[in-house]
């Protein structure tokens, strides 16, 4: 149930932040709305997956998920460009995670 857990926060942390830009600096009421929205529940699962899944591994996969996800609805909806750079960088991010979730003693298996 953590994994489940964790995955909803994620998906309310990627929403939340695609509407931050949206809300034009909460400046459009149904953006900023689904930005706070979004945060309340992304915070509150991410409070539940912690209960079984290390805080140091939930946070990592939940940043470096985010992270992916945010640059790609980025590109797709306010048409932000992906360099080679920031591609380079999301892999190693990515890379990082999986590294902890394989090989960490401390990971949740």
């Amino acid at each position: 149930m953590e994994w489940l857990y964790l995955s909803i926060s994620i998906l309310a942390e990627v929403t939340a932040t695609t509407a931050l830009k949206a809300s034009n600096s909460f400046t459009r009421a149904l953006p900023s709305l689904v930005v706070v929205t979004g945060y309340g529940i992304s915070f509150y699962f991410l409070s539940l997956a912690i209960h079984r899944i290390p805080l140091g591994v939930a946070y990592a996969i939940w940043s470096a998920v985010g992270v992916v996800l945010i640059s790609i609805a980025g590109a797709l909806l306010f048409a932000q460009r992906l360099s080679g750079p920031v591609v380079a960088g999301m892999t190693l991010i990515v890379a990082g995670v999986i590294v902890i979730n394989v090989f960490s003693p401390s990971a949740a298996h």
